[in-house]
């Protein structure tokens, strides 16, 4: 704007004094903001391990590396049960969230009033709690194994399956189904014939995508004791052998790149 002085000078302002006052207020709520935050997460921190972290860091190398190679052959039956253990819980969660999404879709749904939000419920209880959560329930409910590693990734998958499912169903286009509905077909067939055909290719994509991301959460349900190559990682973590942690850090890497790269290559091929 522009401001005019007594002597009728042009003095050029970027604000008015008002807006620049405004301004000025906010950024300081926002440092004070940050400052307090900042001194929260700091509140407990013990800044010589910090200090230290750099040459602690070098000394963990060194003791990681080379890898011991020769125990590879050990981790090859853990890590098929950690692929095991994505695939059949997926396949699991993929089954049960299915019918959820029809009963979440607004849709499609039987009672808004009732069965949606059980429905719904059902898809928040399984997106809120991790992985790694259900499996230290089951695993206590279940005792220690495959099983409980296998419940927990199906129960994670529900929710994020029957979410996405549910809110391709209700974009869906219509005129299917009003054409099958004039007809006189019953629900189960407007399903069939109108809204699967649409949903599907969503529904493949949806569900390799959650296989891709179970590699990587079973890969870690072993700490818990639920099985799988992470099972194999706690055990060498307690006995503080580096070269074997290294290998197995190696080798999930290794099978989540696998998994993506065949998980996009499928997709690619069948969407």
């Amino acid at each position: 704007m522009v401001h005019l002085t007594s002597e009728e000078e042009l003095i050029w302002q970027k604000r008015m004094r008002l807006k620049a006052w405004l301004w000025w207020f906010v950024w300081l709520f926002c440092i004070s903001f940050f400052m307090m935050c900042w001194q929260a997460m700091t509140r407990d921190t013990m800044w010589v391990f910090i200090y230290d972290a750099p040459t602690q860091a070098h000394d963990l190398l060194d003791r990681m590396f080379p890898p011991r190679w020769s125990y590879l052959p050990t981790l090859l039956k853990p890590l098929w049960d950690t692929l095991n253990i994505a695939t059949i819980g997926t396949l699991i969660g993929i089954i049960l969230a299915f019918p959820i999404a029809f009963l979440a879709a607004r849709t499609t749904t039987p009672s808004t009033l009732f069965v949606r939000p059980v429905a719904l419920f059902i898809i928040v209880a399984s997106r809120s709690i991790n992985s790694l959560i259900w499996a230290l329930l089951l695993v206590a409910i279940l005792g220690p194994g495959l099983l409980a590693g296998i419940i927990a990734i199906a129960f994670r998958s529900i929710g994020f399956v029957a979410k996405l499912l549910y809110e391709a169903i209700e974009e869906v286009d219509q005129t299917p189904v009003e054409a099958l509905s004039a007809t006189g077909a019953s629900t189960l067939q407007i399903i069939d014939y109108a809204i699967v055909p649409q949903i599907l290719p969503s529904f493949i994509g949806i569900s390799l995508f959650r296989w891709d991301i179970n590699i990587r959460e079973s890969t870690i349900l072993g700490l818990v004791g639920a099985g799988g190559i992470g099972l194999e990682l706690q055990a060498s973590l307690s006995v503080l052998a580096w070269p074997q942690v290294i290998l197995i850090v190696l080798l999930i890497f290794a099978t989540v790149i696998f998994s993506e790269a065949l998980s996009a290559k499928i997709r690619q091929a069948i969407l």
